[in-house]
Order: C-alpha cells, then structure tokens, then sequence
C-alpha cells in the first residue's frame, strides 16, 4: 500500500463527472484520478473544509455508529481496480474491514483524520499524469475552484472558489453523466 493525500476535487475538460485527486505522498508521486458524481463531490468538499451541519451527514452518521460500537476508522484503502470500478474499504481499529466506494472511504477518512492508500497494483494500473507548469494552467487542468502547483503540496482554495465549484456542482444532473449514444 501507497499513502496518499487528497489534493482536491476537479472537473477535468476530457470528463463530465467530478474527480477526486490523489497524490502519492512519497516516492514516484503519481496521481490517482477516480471519477464521483456531484453529491459525493459535495461530500468531499464539506469534509475537506470540515464544514459542520446541523444534523450528521451520512459521513458523520457512519462515523457515530463506528464510535457507538467502541471502534474507530484507522485508515483508507483504495484496494483494487476491477472492471474500471475502484474498490476501497474502512480498515478499523480491531481490523475489521469494511467494503466502500472510494468517495465515501475518502470523505470519511478525512472526517476520521485517518491515512489514506492505494495498493500499488492500483496506481500501477490507474496513474495519470498531472503536469501544471502554473497557477493559470493549474484553473485549468484541476478546473473550477481549484488551482495549484502539484510541487508546492495541497490547493489553495479561498471561499469564494469553494462556492464556484458548488455551484458548478449544483448545476450537474444526472443526464449529464448518460452516454448520448453513437451519433
């Protein structure tokens, strides 16, 4: 297993969905890319600003109930790439793994403050190249939102980029995700 670091969310131009990016921590540093659709990106946004609601989330929900049975989440796996679908679970602290979709096992190991991994037959597989030479490319390569320079370590974001990138999420429907089909 690989640590890696959540570096941000992103609409990238080639992709209709939102991305997650993962960045090795050490090493090769590669880059993870795992598509999420807009709910889960909001998700992850909230738990990346640690952003807190009136009422638990399905995030904070999942987190009591791991408390309420004396356990916590001690780590994130990005375990396996089958199919192109990404598996991934919640490692506990008694070592009771728990089966996740990797947005969810993100946003939650970054409410649990717990590391995140990737098998390395994973990033083998599924590393893509993130090059950006500067801030401006960086808008444009990590999209709306987000900017940074992948050698200076995480994204700097300011609220008002953060609320850019939400409202781009709100706009996203579910027909945007759908193959229009040969044309």
């Amino acid at each position: 297993m690989v640590q890696v670091r959540v570096q941000g969310l992103a609409v990238v131009a080639q992709e209709v969905a939102p991305v997650v990016l993962l960045r090795e921590e050490a090493g090769l540093r590669r880059w993870l890319a795992i598509t999420i659709g807009a709910p889960e990106a909001q998700e992850l946004a909230a738990a990346q600003e640690r952003t807190a609601s009136p009422r638990p989330g399905t995030v904070e929900l999942i987190l009591d109930v791991v408390s309420a049975l004396g356990q916590r989440v001690v780590q994130i796996e990005v375990t396996e790439l089958r199919d192109s679908i990404f598996h991934a679970d919640l490692v506990l602290d008694d070592g009771v793994r728990v089966s996740a979709r990797p947005s969810d096992a993100i946003a939650v190991g970054l409410r649990a403050n717990a590391p995140i991994e990737v098998a390395e037959a994973v990033l083998e597989e599924a590393a893509v190249d993130v090059t950006v030479a500067n801030a401006d490319e960086a808008a444009d390569v990590l999209g709306a939102g987000l900017a940074a320079d992948p050698l200076d370590g995480p994204p700097e974001t300011s609220e008002d980029q953060i609320r850019q990138f939400r409202d781009l999420l709100d706009e996203v429907s579910p027909d945007d995700f759908r193959d229009p089909g040969p044309s």
